[in-house]
């Protein structure tokens, strides 16, 4: 049977088990045609790279399925009748990875990584543009008085 990799983005003011309950509910359709959901993973509430139907944030799901062409069909029209599924994206793949996904991967090197060292300060003109106001050019720097005035006894 083909392979499968499904996207779906759902509406932000639903919760994480309303997102869950579609998710059973598209396996539960892939069941009646002959089809499995073999991989599930949700990524959480991230935000849209621009507004969706008036939502700026959105819950991510994966889904690895095998199934028939005509139940992959049927998913996704039941996927698009649905109110609360913002888009979603079904692709064919040749092998689905059991592996966590790219996003959960990041999301993990994320949590590792120490967040209070930020790296080296830069130098230079990057500064923290706390230095002495003083203006170091010629002009604004002050003179002894005898430069201002003529040389003694010029009249």
């Amino acid at each position: 049977m083909p392979l499968y990799e499904c996207v779906l983005i759902a509406r932000n003011d639903i919760t994480q088990q309303q997102v869950d309950a579609i998710a059973d509910q598209i396996t539960a359709t892939l069941a009646e045609g002959e089809g499995t959901v073999r991989k599930r993973e949700y990524w959480g509430l991230r935000g849209l790279a621009y507004r969706v139907k008036k939502n700026r944030k959105a819950h991510y799901m994966l889904l690895g399925i095998e199934a028939p062409p005509a139940t992959v069909q049927e998913m996704e029209r039941q996927l698009g009748l649905n109110e609360d599924v913002l888009r979603h994206l079904t692709l064919r793949v040749e092998t689905i990875d059991e592996a966590p996904s790219a996003i959960l991967a990041k999301r993990g090197d994320d949590r590792e990584r120490d967040r209070g060292f930020r790296g080296p300060r830069p130098s230079g003109r990057f500064g923290s543009g706390r230095r002495e106001r003083g203006d170091d050019r010629e002009e604004f720097r002050a003179r002894p008085r005898e430069e201002l005035e003529p040389a003694g006894g010029e009249e």
